[in-house]
């Protein structure tokens, strides 16, 4: 079944064989219910066993980066019939800070789930983040730092949106230094993964958008 291949070929991380995979699905299945009721029902069982520990960094990556092919191999298709992406997320390494991989997997999650990603970087200054923000009219702002050094530099990005009147985006934070009190304390929501960053991002526009 060619569900069941599609499905499969997320799950093992697959990036050799997922294109022809998914040009014959595209035979017999719309473009949209390979993406709802094959690769989203995949990838969200890949985060499920990274949270259970059955799964591992370099298999999640590998399943993401699988997904990512098949979505570049659906989106022309989905462009084509007018369907595009509703929800824009900005997303950037602060200023100071050179390390993107886990950005970097954030962003191909956060796309993977549906939200149209621009990613402007690492070493972002918060001018370049305000602009970028308000060219894209993002719906949210995901930002990351990896150093104690660079975590302060947060809070004033936050600060800068307030000064210029844009108070109400709302901003995610994450990295390996950055904890849930932080996040409350600078009034941005909270992500420990990649995983818990596509959750996050869903209830935020949830709360902010109300769909």
């Amino acid at each position: 079944d060619i569900s069941q291949r599609v499905y499969d070929a997320v799950l093992m991380g697959d990036k050799e064989g997922i294109v022809p995979i998914v040009k014959e699905a595209l035979k017999k299945h719309k473009p949209m219910d390979i993406i709802n009721k094959m690769l989203i029902p995949a990838i969200t069982k890949v985060g499920d066993m990274y949270e259970r520990g059955e799964y591992f960094l370099p298999q999640l990556i590998l399943s993401a980066e699988t997904m990512k092919l098949a979505f570049k191999e659906i989106e022309p298709i989905l462009r084509k019939e007018g369907i595009k992406k509703e929800h824009t997320i900005v997303i950037a390494t602060v200023k100071g800070d050179i390390h993107d991989i886990g950005k970097n997997i954030v962003a191909i999650m956060l796309e993977n789930a549906g939200f149209r990603v621009v990613d402007i970087g690492k070493d972002v200054p918060r001018e370049k983040i305000f602009e970028s923000a308000i060219r894209e009219r993002a719906d949210i702002v995901a930002l990351s730092a990896l150093m104690t050094t660079t975590v302060i530099e947060m809070p004033k990005v936050i600060e800068f949106f307030r000064d210029k009147g844009y108070g109400d985006v709302p901003f995610m934070i994450g990295g390996a230094v950055i904890s849930k009190g932080f996040a409350n304390k600078i009034g941005a929501f909270y992500s420990k993964d990649a995983v818990e960053a596509v959750r996050v991002a869903k209830e935020v526009i949830k709360k902010y958008k109300g769909v």
